[in-house]
């Protein structure tokens, strides 16, 4: 029960963090600091790296993300987690596209865009008019948490492993949020905005995982 309270609170506090820096995003309180972000990063990460953070395009994509929840649940065997982690899961994405509708954020310019197209699919290079916050930070987030969670319970696996796993899975969301800046998909304050979303709801899931392993 400690655990569960533990995980409400901390979900709680980043969805509330969430809430308080959309408001500074849509008063425009980071747009310097969003510009200088993306073209510091554009200036120092090499064109060479754009096929590769290309990548996390698909590997964050709504579809990929879902077969792997799946693919987890089914495997844990965990029926009521699993039906909790779908609806905290869409509800991900009503926020996201509320928060595109209710909060002026425009992407960045065409210009700035190095996407390239991995899978060939003509609307990849459609564009929202709005851009925050980011659903591929916020999908990258939401699983992160999960699998931490779920990492640090097992009680068989020496801390070393859990340790070198749970920096394989911090370095996933960096390249992910990295990605998504150097590429021009989005702004900092995007993929901050969508970490602080995805990493909420996550917590909010896991409270759902520590109850049933703990009722098992």
């Amino acid at each position: 029960m400690v655990r569960s309270l533990q995980l409400f609170f901390l979900g709680a506090v980043f969805f509330f963090a969430f809430v308080f820096f959309s408001y500074l995003v849509h008063e425009n309180l980071f747009t310097k600091i969003d510009f200088n972000t993306t073209v510091r990063l554009q200036d120092n990460i090499g064109r060479n790296w754009d096929r590769e953070f290309s990548w996390f395009s698909e590997l964050g994509s709504f579809e990929f993300m879902l077969i792997f929840l799946v693919l987890l649940f089914a495997l844990l065997r965990k029926w009521v987690a699993g039906c909790i982690a779908f609806v905290l899961f869409g509800m991900l994405h009503v926020v996201e596209l509320f928060g595109k509708y209710m909060v002026n954020h425009p992407p960045p310019m065409q210009f700035m865009l190095r996407t390239e197209n991995m899978l060939d699919f003509p609307q990849f290079h459609v564009r929202a008019e709005y851009s925050y916050p980011s659903g591929h930070a916020g999908r990258a987030f939401f699983l992160s948490a999960i699998l931490l969670v779920l990492l640090w319970q097992v009680k068989k696996f020496p801390l070393w492993i859990k340790v070198g796993l749970s920096g394989a899975i911090v370095g996933y969301d960096l390249a992910m949020i990295v990605s998504r800046v150097t590429l021009g998909e989005h702004w900092m304050t995007d993929v901050v905005g969508g970490a602080l979303l995805g990493m909420s709801l996550g917590l909010l899931t896991s409270i759902f995982l520590v109850k049933t392993k703990n009722s098992s």
